[in-house]
């Protein structure tokens, strides 16, 4: 076991020292009881070359040579990384500034990114771009404008592949037209407890919308933690489904008695602190419940509860096969860190 925490805290020490934090992670948000982050992510491909799973390896380095010429022509805010150790890719990968499955350094790759890692463009994963926008709270309208405006600046100096049918052409059938994809990140902890969850779940569905897990699209949903997402339709309709979940969120923390709110994220937060394994989804259901309560004022809880947020990014456990292994890697994670948020004054 103390192999174990010398192993996990030094790469996270390592990462901790030479990274910048997600915005979303660190700001002020609007409505960030209820919503950890906004985010506005659009797909292109360039006229021209095949899509990436189709080309050649020349045909990907001269997709990621463009790229680079448009992004220093337009002289974006970015800068580019093409290679990143483990560590720094399971923490972008948790913070959500790249896809669960973008590995830089193969098929040239490329990732480039913004001084505040709000913006991030991810090149050759499975389109030629991936642009996205990630701003903390209800914010879709501002991580529209961020991605708006790198996207106008783009397309003065690259050429993307449409048709005046169809619209944007990506490698996903799904996604032609648009090609853009709004994502709103909740913890509905009250709505799951009340049973309330999958039914507003089952009618967001019929309506187009998709309801995902902590990773986005491949994942699937665990507890509280959602992502809800759009492709079509106005983002009228889109805010007005987030803002209803919001409300119903509100509602349903409004009709549960403090002194009963206390008890149940008690009994969570014992049980994280004391289990020598932790599942991913146990994890994730005690922390809705933590974040609930340090959001409500609650004793005993990170009333800087953004804090939640941060250890989020660290739970899905990379660097073994074998689950238990994973599973005593976390626990001994989150008693770590909520021991120095205790130190710190911030539990």
């Amino acid at each position: 076991m103390g192999t174990l925490r010398t192993d996990a805290e030094a790469w996270r020490e390592a990462v901790s020292r030479t990274w910048t934090p997600a915005a979303w992670l660190v700001q002020d948000a609007p409505e960030s009881d209820v919503v950890l982050s906004s985010r506005v992510r659009y797909a292109r491909n360039l006229r021209g070359f095949r899509f990436p799973h189709h080309s050649s390896p020349d045909g990907l380095r001269a997709v990621q040579r463009q790229v680079r010429r448009a992004v220093e022509q337009a002289e974006l805010p970015l800068s580019e990384l093409e290679r990143v150790n483990a560590p720094e890719r399971d923490y972008m990968r948790g913070c959500r500034l790249i896809a669960p499955e973008f590995v830089l350094g193969q098929q040239a790759r490329s990732l480039w990114l913004d001084s505040r890692r709000r913006l991030s463009l991810m090149v050759n994963e499975e389109d030629h771009i991936r642009l996205q926008a990630l701003t903390g709270g209800f914010s879709l309208n501002s991580a529209q404008r961020l991605a708006d405006e790198v996207l106008d600046r783009l397309e003065d100096h690259l050429e993307f592949a449409h048709h005046p049918e169809f619209g944007w052409l990506t490698a996903s059938p799904s996604n032609v037209g648009p090609a853009r994809r709004w994502s709103i990140f909740f913890n509905l902890a009250a709505l799951e407890h009340t049973g309330r969850l999958p039914g507003i779940i089952e009618a967001l569905e019929n309506s187009d919308m998709v309801v995902r897990g902590l990773f986005g699209e491949l994942s699937r949903r665990v507890g509280a933690f959602l992502q809800v997402s759009a492709i079509e339709g106005p983002a009228f309709d889109f805010n007005g489904a987030a803002k209803f979940l919001l409300q119903a969120e509100r509602e349903a923390r409004r009709d549960m008695p403090r002194f009963k709110l206390e008890q149940l994220a008690k009994e969570q937060r014992d049980l994280l602190l004391t289990s020598p394994e932790v599942t991913l989804a146990q994890s994730l259901t005690a922390l809705s419940w933590i974040r609930w309560a340090g959001a409500a004022g609650i004793a005993g809880f990170p009333t800087a509860f953004r804090v939640v947020d941060q250890w989020m990014t660290h739970l899905d456990v990379a660097g073994t096969t074998d689950a238990r292994v994973a599973d005593r890697h976390r626990a001994e994670y989150l008693r770590h860190q909520w021991t120095a948020a205790e130190t710190e004054g911030r539990a």
